[in-house]
């Protein structure tokens, strides 16, 4: 049984030459960056190396990024060291952010006694811009939490507009771009982000690593304490490897946008075509238009008792696909994301999340038809 995999929004097949390059660092630079002999320094350089290629991709200072374990990390210290060290008493967010957000502004709006007020969420997904607005209007010290890509329904957030209204009303603003990131041209330059969260094994580089860029002139508290690493912001002796391994994804996803970014919305036309043509009441969640290039996201026209099933039984004719985040993937509750704004004869249908990567293929999404024929 050929196998397929559509799930590029949960983790992406490492590049061949980021293996390549993890591999060149585990077999030659074993040294702690920390030591001050050369075997140290030479592991450092590796480290600061990493650090300036993803800073020059991103179009900002070397010194704005700071290597975590992963997102939920670095979004945990945002949001957290935003309350204790910024002075933050307002959190505006959605209900449609991952979890890694979410449930950290519930956590703390318990334990901090903050204020948490959500903008609310158009038809089609996005945000409603006008109503950001207005929440701005209240002088109080706010922090800005809004995602760049949804990961179930492909969304995608005006940073420069956000931006904007957060520099107007003297707010912060923190993205999480952890679909964003390798997708899509982020200039920091250009564009007035506070802080920014991206995750390696997104974009086709190594699991538990992310990273973090934070404004110049911004000054945080780390989320644990040890040593001295990061900038006294994430202590812990880095992972080299991983973060060489992140760098190198980084570049050759930026270096290959535009030819990859083409040939996925290809993917993606072909998708909806497919659907339309065999399964022609299904629901695209979302303008498709106006989505990002490898995410759709469908209500499927099939009975009720097999919402819960669906992934299974796809996974059992040879395809990987999710209802949506992957961390709740294997959930029978309906999804956050569209609870917060389709219909509940929608939400009760079976849904699925498709994300494509260079590495898809007609053939998958033909096979994909296929099996969901069989259901």
């Amino acid at each position: 049984m050929k196998k397929v995999y559509l799930d590029n929004a949960s983790t992406t097949e490492l590049y061949p030459e980021v293996i390549t390059e993890m591999t060149r660092i585990l077999s030659t630079q074993y040294g702690n960056p920390s030591s001050s002999h050369q075997i140290g320094r030479e592991a450092k350089n590796e480290l600061e190396l990493a650090r300036k290629t993803i800073a020059k991709n991103l179009k900002c200072n070397a010194q704005e990024i700071i290597f975590t374990s992963c997102a939920t990390e670095a979004n945990n210290l945002i949001l957290r060291s935003a309350i204790k060290t910024l002075g933050v008493k307002r959190i505006i967010t959605t209900k449609i952010e991952h979890h890694a957000v979410l449930h950290t502004v519930k956590v703390l709006q318990k334990e901090m006694e903050i204020q948490v007020d959500f903008v609310s969420i158009n038809p089609d997904g996005t945000i409603n811009y006008s109503h950001l607005e207005d929440l701005l209007r209240y002088d109080i010290k706010t922090l800005i939490s809004l995602m760049h890509v949804n990961n179930e329904i492909g969304t995608v957030l005006d940073l420069k507009k956000v931006a904007d209204l957060a520099k107007k009303n003297n707010a912060y603003f923190h993205t999480d771009s952890v679909q964003g990131i390798g997708k899509t041209v982020v200039d920091l330059s250009t564009i007035s982000i506070d802080f920014l969260v991206a995750s390696a094994h997104k974009f086709h580089g190594p699991k538990g690593v992310g990273f973090l860029f934070i404004k110049k002139n911004i000054v945080l508290e780390p989320l644990f304490y040890g040593g001295e690493q990061e900038k006294g912001l994430r202590a812990g002796t880095e992972s080299i490897h991983n973060i060489v391994g992140m760098a190198k994804a980084l570049e050759i996803s930026l270096t290959n946008l535009e030819t990859n970014k083409e040939y996925i919305k290809g993917l993606k036309d072909y998708l909806i075509k497919q659907f339309q043509n065999h399964f022609s009441e299904s629901i695209f969640v979302g303008n498709p238009e106006l989505t990002q290039h490898n995410i759709v996201n469908i209500i499927l026209p099939l009975d009720e008792n097999k919402s819960g099933m669906i992934v299974f039984l796809m996974d059992m004719n040879g395809i990987a696909i999710s209802r949506g985040s992957a961390c709740q993937s294997g959930s029978s509750k309906p999804s956050h994301v569209l609870e917060a704004f389709i219909s509940n004869d929608h939400l009760r249908r079976p849904n699925i999340r498709i994300s494509f990567s260079k590495y898809n293929t007609l053939e998958d999404i033909d096979c994909l038809i296929e099996a969901i024929k069989k259901i």
